[in-house]
């Protein structure tokens, strides 16, 4: 038996294998601490540690993550976290039921867990994870990723746009499809129901689906274009499985889940459900900024990201670069991480959305470029010529800013962009 103490867990000069996890924290540690007295409890408390020291077997101790890499100018560390510690495939395979698939919700109750809680920092933060091709092979992925934009829609070298029908809720399924068509026939390629529209009385799913899909395929008719719908499932894991399979029995491409306020582990449920109905995934962020805002503290977009991606959604918010009404971390660096080789896995198309208009467009591809989707509500339903003229305007704008045109010259050759443009110019809302 040996001692295992938190100053064990920490190794200067540590250099991790390919089959370790690797996470970068940002820490502050408690008044009376050090750097290195924080490092140590934050690798032992998120792996196999306590507060009190313990008599373990060496096998019990070489399974210990490691803190190393200690920058106290910067205020971060990492940790690596060996393969043992996670739930993972066993050799040669297993095929029961109760051994063997990873799950995200297990590797986070070990990386971001108690750790986020623990008195010896004031301050926490996971912002980065390597992972190793152990971890990441076994989850499914993203099934399509970017290439949505041609295998489901004929879009080329342009964004994809899609829209939510505004006020986001309180229309009735009649008014909710007849702003759907206004839009599909303007020029946009998805209607999406927003985050929180799901079954209410005056809106119900299934009604609304069908309705939807009728009008969808009325649009497709006279514009002579791929349309969808990002239709929102979220709810308890078996209704969402239900629901995803209403939708491909009506003929939809799509599901959408709120991927954070339903849980990691329900969206790996999802996830395996659509890979048999063949469905995209839109995953919507909703919640995200409870731990992600405070850039000190909670667990960073770019490992959300990191998360969705490894389980499989094809599309996901990450922001607008800044511009727009939202609060955002590094858009430019996530979605680059989302389009970067992942051991072969799928990437995923970012999704910028949050108080866009046309007159934004061209900022916004110049910053993070025309492989993504734009989501513009308020400005296409805002727009002084209707829900109609608003879609007509994103597409002028979009199609524009991919033809290497000026929004403005634009504007003066098409009418509905250039009340756009007159109306909102080229500022961010608040």
């Amino acid at each position: 038996m040996v001692g295992i103490k938190y100053e064990d867990f920490l190794a200067d000069g540590y250099e991790p294998d390919e089959t370790e996890l690797v996470c970068e924290f940002y820490i502050e540690p408690a008044e009376g601490l050090s750097m290195e007295d924080a490092a140590g409890r934050v690798a032992s408390e998120s792996s196999n540690g306590t507060w009190a020291e313990l008599q373990v077997d060496q096998r019990i101790k070489d399974m210990s993550a490691t803190a190393y890499d200690l920058d106290e100018e910067h205020g971060t560390i990492k940790v690596a976290y060996g393969p043992e510690l996670f739930e993972l495939t066993v050799d040669g395979g297993d095929t029961d039921p109760l051994n063997g698939t990873p799950s995200i919700p297990q590797i986070l109750s070990c990386i971001a867990g108690n750790i986020l809680g623990m008195k010896a920092v004031d301050r926490i933060r996971l912002m980065d994870c390597e992972w190793p091709e152990p971890l990441v092979e076994p989850f499914l992925g993203p099934q399509y990723g970017s290439s949505v934009r041609n295998e489901i829609f004929d879009a080329g070298d342009r964004p994809i746009t899609a829209t939510v029908p505004k006020p986001k809720v309180g229309l009735t399924t009649e008014q909710h499809v007849e702003v759907g068509y206004e839009a599909w026939t303007g020029g946009i390629d998805l209607l999406k129901d927003d985050e929180n529209l799901t079954s209410q009385s005056f809106n119900r799913f299934e009604k609304r689906v069908v309705e939807s899909l009728k009008a969808r395929d009325r649009a497709e008719q006279e514009t002579g274009e791929k349309k969808s719908y990002l239709i929102n499932i979220t709810a308890d894991a078996d209704t969402m499985k239900k629901r995803a399979e209403f939708v491909h029995e009506q003929g939809g491409e799509y599901v959408m889940v709120d991927i954070i306020t339903t849980g990691w582990a329900a969206l790996q449920t999802v996830r395996e459900k659509t890979e048999e109905l063949g469905l995209a995934i839109h995953a919507h962020r909703a919640m995200h900024a409870g731990f992600d805002r405070v850039p000190t503290h909670g667990v960073s977009m770019r490992c959300i990201a990191q998360f969705a991606r490894i389980i499989g959604v094809d599309q996901l918010h990450t922001g607008t670069a800044n511009l727009g009404k939202l609060e955002n971390e590094d858009t430019v660096g996530i979605n680059e991480w989302m389009y970067s080789d992942l051991y072969g896995k799928k990437d995923v198309l970012p999704m910028a959305s949050g108080g866009l208009h046309p007159g934004l467009l061209s900022e916004l591809v110049d910053r993070v470029g025309t492989n993504i989707g734009v989501q513009i509500g308020g400005g296409v339903h805002g727009h002084p010529g209707g829900t109609h003229d608003g879609a007509k305007a994103l597409r002028q704008a979009i199609d524009a800013v991919v033809d290497g045109d000026d929004l403005a010259s634009a504007g003066q050759e098409h009418e509905e962009l250039g009340q756009a443009l007159e109306k909102w110019g080229s500022e961010s809302p608040r």
